[in-house]
């Protein structure tokens, strides 16, 4: 199955400047994959070393780090002649090992003519506790779930991903109910690889949903294994409320719904472990929608987000059955799946964090605003076609944004300062605002 990362894997490789990258990301996004993958295809021969439970790895590393022993030693380890430039170096599950990770910073001083990766599915959590982390002499590549169009792809579909990549809207009308079936399945199978890659070879929603299941009963494991003993009861409060949080009709997290009295301080630990493993994501409210986003943020106020689409409808057990019965997907938990699915692709595509903006007295809520270059644009989601957006009009009249976007299951169009963007263009919503600013350029 085709990444859009693979393309940014590609970049890595040709950068003049290319120091160790560090693919970060949630258990069973693909990092193990996708690493292999480019060894496999852009290199003569790879070096795998997994660290996880690797004794030999951890008494290589608790030497000297020079950076010669340290590919000396690997390459005895993993059976390969590192070569620089032919070889890729992969150290996976590097958190294992913390000296690993402060050795890629002699990696990058004293060998940089070698190409190394280095992921971990904990690195968020290790890199909290006190690892000496090489700051400024490592690249970063974030992997999520799968987005929409990568799920197309992955069904079959290349020439409908194509259409929304080249965003040829009006021949995307066309095709507009194929767009909507796509759409619905994604809702439910999501974008983990193994998930997708099940419902691919099977179109059997039974056969995605016990992976899902599978992968969800792995966290938890993970929980007990790699979470602080006092914390774990607290971390599955707060991961099995999620669902709960996002089914409200005001969706801004309440400590109260995780455990009655519950306060926040209880749960602070518990949230930053969950948001260190990239297993949730935190969107926090700003006062004012000005630049910069992060000098406005109201700490006190946040939304929490699943990982994966795909896995809150398995913690929510919600049937398969919903994918047959028209639109009633898409307003599933008062469109909770569909704030999902947005949220899901814009961090997919972008790499500025996310916002929401509500009035003061809560009569107003814009569910995005993102950061466009020096513009602050305003997102509103929609589940169907529904286009009545009482906030979004509030929140026009009063900051006069220069365009405000409305996604839905409306078609593509452009009036004014306001843009209607379908649901399932939003993993090019970049590109799609981009486009929109330079015809206005052209036509000034």
């Amino acid at each position: 199955m085709d990444r859009q990362a693979q393309q940014e894997l590609q970049r890595w490789k040709a950068a003049e400047r290319r120091k160790p990258l560090v693919v970060r990301g949630a258990r069973q996004v693909g990092k193990t994959w996708l690493m292999k993958w480019f060894g496999r295809t852009a290199y003569e021969n790879c070096a795998y070393a997994n660290f996880e439970g690797n004794e030999r790895l951890r008494r290589l590393f608790s030497g000297d780090l020079d950076a010669a022993r340290i590919i000396s030693g690997l390459a005895i380890e993993t059976g390969t002649t590192i070569q620089p430039g032919r070889t890729l170096l992969i150290l996976d599950e590097v958190q294992e090992v913390p000296r690993a990770l402060t050795a890629l910073k002699y990696l990058c001083e004293d060998a940089p003519e070698y190409h190394v990766i280095a992921a971990g599915s904990l690195l968020g959590v290790a890199l909290h506790s006190g690892v000496s982390f090489p700051v400024g002499k490592v690249d970063f590549l974030d992997l999520h779930p799968m987005n929409l169009l990568e799920f197309i792809e992955a069904l079959g579909e290349r020439d409908l991903a194509d259409l929304c990549r080249r965003r040829d809207w009006d021949l995307i009308a066309a095709f507009r109910g194929k767009y909507e079936d796509l759409l619905r399945q994604y809702y439910f199978v999501g974008g983990m690889p193994e998930a997708v890659s099940a419902f691919r070879d099977s179109r059997d929603t039974g056969a995605a949903r016990a992976i899902q299941e599978r992968i969800l009963a792995a966290l938890e494991l993970d929980f007990s294994k790699h979470a602080p003993n006092a914390v774990v009861p607290r971390i599955r409060l707060l991961w099995n409320s999620i669902a709960s949080q996002l089914s409200k009709e005001n969706r801004k997290f309440i400590y109260g719904l995780v455990r009655k009295g519950a306060r926040a301080r209880d749960y602070e630990l518990a949230m930053s472990w969950l948001i260190d493993c990239g297993l949730i994501h935190k969107v926090t409210r700003v006062t004012k929608p000005n630049l910069p986003l992060k000098a406005y943020e109201d700490f006190k106020s946040f939304k929490l987000f699943a990982l994966d689409m795909g896995l809150l409808a398995a913690m929510t057990s919600l049937d398969a059955r919903s994918l047959l019965e028209g639109n009633r997907i898409f307003t599933e938990f008062k469109g909770a799946l569909t704030e999902q699915y947005a949220l899901q692709q814009l961090k997919s595509t972008s790499r500025m964090p996310l916002h929401y903006w509500s009035r003061d007295n809560g009569m107003a809520e814009i569910d995005f605003v993102i950061q466009h270059g020096g513009s602050i644009v305003p997102v509103e989601v929609k589940a169907q076609t529904n286009l009545q957006a009482k906030s979004l009009q509030s929140y026009r009249a009063r900051y006069d944004p220069p365009l405000a976007v409305r996604t839905s299951l409306a078609p593509y169009r452009v009036e004014r300062a306001l843009a209607d963007i379908p649901l399932y263009g939003l993993p090019r919503l970049n590109d799609a605002i981009d486009d929109i600013f330079a015809q206005r350029k052209e036509s000034a």
